[in-house]
């Protein structure tokens, strides 16, 4: 009787034994452990900044202004705010009449903190036109509209020595044009970015503040540092087809404005191992241009004072002359 009831009891314990492990493998069945996540980083960024209509680069760049509309809303006191980026010294020296001296790291901080969405225009000006590229970029990219950059900086509107220096080198020492057609390259992978955000506005917050604290320094290069060795840059010629075969820089690769830097079209045939120089007629696009593939991760730089530092008489597009777009509008210490 007792072996009976040993036996019993040790059936049963069996029993409950193999009915655990069938629910047990049963439920890794129904509930099998998900592989977490990954994030193209470089993907939501581009989705993020591109929107439904290309974003600013390829819809609206650049956003710039002349001296001559913004010095009648100075004399006014029209709803309006300028940042000029310059160094402190000489922002002390002379500045536009309400010009307020912030660095260019600090630019979307200071637009933020002072609710400058509330201006009509928010206009940044540097020396030349090009550093206040960057700050607008970032602030545009931001989201904000209503910013610009003054053209030409503070050479059209009190100091023109940098302009007319330019122009007088792209004169003198003219570069060798080539017309023939350089091919860009296969379309091939985007940069890796590793922010560790997930989304494209965490993305894109992360990355503004790397490149903003790199500053212009980073993204300008000069004419004698690309053509010291061609071969080292992947040079984008930012012009209509119709201008770049009149006439570029050796090898340089044709990129038409507000087409072909996005991810639908030609953004990716852009290398991820190599500087990219942009150049465009005054440097003020380009800079533009080139701060914006920083944001996305691209090792690219603007050529500084473009074609006008270049080969000035035979140039299409936006050149500076002295005598048209130097105001010599008064200025304050």
């Amino acid at each position: 009787m007792k072996e009976r009831k040993l036996y019993f009891l040790l059936y049963f314990f069996i029993a409950i034994t193999i009915a655990f492990i069938n629910v047990g493998c049963s439920d890794d069945k129904e509930d099998p452990i998900t592989p977490p996540q990954t994030v193209s980083e470089s993907e939501e960024l581009i989705k993020y900044l591109e929107g439904t209509d290309g974003g600013y680069i390829n819809n609206a760049a650049p956003a710039v202004i002349a001296a001559s509309v913004v010095y009648p809303d100075v004399l006014s006191g029209a709803n309006i705010a300028i940042i000029d980026v310059r160094g402190a010294a000489d922002y002390a020296a002379g500045h536009i009449q309400g010009a307020v001296n912030v660095e260019i790291k600090d630019v979307v901080t200071y637009y933020k903190n002072n609710n400058l969405s509330t201006k009509s225009k928010v206009i940044v000006t540097c020396y030349t036109g090009q550093s206040a590229g960057l700050a607008v970029a970032a602030l545009r990219l931001s989201g904000y509209t209503n910013v610009y950059s003054l053209k030409w900086g503070m050479c059209s509107w009190a100091y023109p020595t940098s302009w007319n220096s330019a122009k007088l080198y792209g004169q003198t020492t003219p570069i060798t044009l080539q017309t023939t057609a350089n091919q860009k390259n296969a379309a091939g992978n985007l940069p890796t970015l590793t922010t560790g955000k997930n989304t494209g506005a965490e993305i894109f917050e992360s990355r503004l503040t790397t490149v903003l604290n790199e500053g212009f320094t980073a993204i300008g290069i000069t004419r004698e540092t690309v053509f010291a060795n061609l071969s080292n840059y992947y040079i984008v010629n930012y012009w209509p087809v119709s201008e770049y075969d009149q006439g570029h820089i050796e090898g340089a690769i044709q990129y038409t404005p507000k087409s072909d830097l996005k991810l639908a079209t030609f953004l990716k045939t852009l290398p991820t191992n190599k500087t990219i120089v942009v150049y465009c007629y005054t440097g003020q696009t380009s800079a533009q241009v080139a701060a914006y593939l920083r944001i996305l991760g691209y090792d690219a730089k603007s050529l500084q004072f473009g074609a006008n530092r270049l080969f000035y008489d035979t140039m299409p597009g936006s050149k500076w002359d002295e005598a048209t777009e130097f105001m010599n509008y008064p200025v304050v210490q």
